[in-house]
């Protein structure tokens, strides 16, 4: 079963990306002939992930009996089918028995509204905005251009920001529009930049895809059941899968990779922790402050390569994050630092042009930043009726009572305005990343 799953998943990376394998197969014969891509219908990914956890549901004995009818809805329920969540048999098709019929109610259809317009804003006016400073920058490393540690990081942290909004937008989108049918979908987007440990990241970013890979390749491989060693082999093949379920390149496995590195040097660490004594799971608040950050540093170097067009073009952006191409700031920037200029040039910090980073940029980040790490997420902010369901809607604390969304006119006003900000924004062409995985 478990190669089973497994070689479903490598294929559909390679279909998904036939291009990869084409183009090279084009270089290799210099000829005339080319092959045309494979057109693949849209949502395939999430669609063939959803087909094989009923599958093996179905093997297990986890499925009741149902009618062709209801598989078809199961399918085919069009708010998750994009891009997801990957949602099981067992969690939706109970909710549309007739004991626990939707029904279409104007709460339900207030609240799916409001999660819904959320995730557009955040689609439209927060990854859309911020990711017009990302391309820049890894399209001129893709050029060959020596990028410096403010060109670099600019980029980088532009991207890992732009693909947060867009994947958390679409999230929430899916599950208004399944709240507003009275299907409650579950919780796939959890605050991931708040995670303390690449282990606590995959608890919050695309939770439905950890649990696929959690239930279906990682226990069924041994998960932690036959030691640490094969623990972290176990590790290390489901990530690496992982990352070809995304796409068919090295750009990907790399990705895949350095996430199971991650996971096995967090592991590593809890089981030192745990022999000295120390406590796995209580910490101070500099040590949670300096695990969100540096789990942060680490998730923001793996999105490099995640959206760098190959390995060299990443490692250009890597050798700028690390100071090796210098410290260029924009020469606007001389006057405002004027005063500072002869300490800065003392540490090595250069006035010159660069790509991709400016005020605005700077801007963004902060902005965006400040928006990942302090203020609610949507599922908090609508904690009081719980839109999609999931663990963290009945552990996580509510946030205080003004930051939480009500029927009231303040909170009619705040979706209202939200609103006409994100379908103003939408007189722009726009396309959501996860689309192409």
């Amino acid at each position: 079963m478990v190669l089973g799953v497994a070689a479903n998943i490598l294929l559909l990376g390679y279909f998904k990306y036939t291009n990869f394998f084409i183009d090279n197969a084009n270089a290799l014969f210099h000829g005339d002939f080319h092959l045309n891509a494979i057109v693949l219908p849209l949502a395939i990914s999430f669609f063939t992930l959803q087909q094989i956890a009923y599958l093996v549901d179905i093997y297990r004995g986890e499925v009741a009996r149902h009618s062709f009818l209801d598989y078809c809805l199961f399918i085919t329920f069009f708010p998750k089918l994009i891009s997801g969540p990957i949602v099981r048999f067992n969690e939706m098709m109970p909710q549309i028995t007739n004991e626990l019929k939707p029904k279409l109610t104007l709460s339900n259809v207030a609240v799916g509204l409001a999660v819904f317009f959320l995730g557009l804003f955040k689609k439209v006016i927060l990854a859309d905005s911020i990711g017009a400073y990302a391309n820049p920058v890894f399209n001129a490393a893709a050029d060959g251009v020596a990028l410096s540690f403010f060109n670099s990081w600019s980029g980088a942290l532009s991207y890992t920001l732009q693909l947060y909004f867009d994947f958390s937008g679409y999230c929430d989108m899916a599950i208004g529009l399944g709240l507003m049918f009275g299907i409650r979908l579950p919780l796939n987007f959890y605050s991931p930049y708040r995670a303390t440990s690449t282990t606590d990241f995959w608890r919050r970013w695309h939770m439905t895809l950890s649990r696929f890979l959690r239930d279906y390749l990682y226990i069924p491989l041994g998960g932690n059941r036959k030691g640490f060693p094969r623990q972290a082999i176990n590790l290390m093949i489901v990530m690496v899968i992982a990352g070809l379920w995304h796409g068919a390149g090295w750009t990907f496995i790399v990705w895949g990779a350095l996430h199971g590195l991650y996971l096995v040097i967090n592991h590593s660490w809890r089981r030192l922790r745990s022999k000295l004594g120390y406590s796995t799971e209580k910490t101070t608040g500099t040590g949670t402050i300096v695990s969100v950050l540096i789990t942060f540093i680490a998730v923001t170097v793996a999105w490099v390569f995640f959206r760098a067009d190959s390995i060299g073009a990443a490692a250009a952006i890597l050798q700028g994050m690390v100071g090796m191409n210098g410290f260029v700031l924009p020469s606007g920037y001389h006057i405002a630092l004027g005063g500072l200029e002869q300490f800065l040039g003392q540490i090595g910090i250069t006035f010159g042009p660069v790509i991709g980073f400016s005020s605005i940029p700077v801007v963004w980040i902060i902005v965006s930043l400040i928006i990942c790490w302090f203020l609610p997420n949507a599922q908090e902010y609508m904690s009081n009726y719980n839109p999609a369901f999931d663990r963290f809607s009945e552990e996580a604390k509510k946030p205080l009572r003004c930051l939480r969304w009500g029927p009231s006119l303040w909170g009619a006003t705040i979706i209202a305005v939200i609103t006409v900000i994100a379908i103003i924004g939408l007189n722009q062409t726009s396309a959501f990343l996860y689309f192409q995985f």
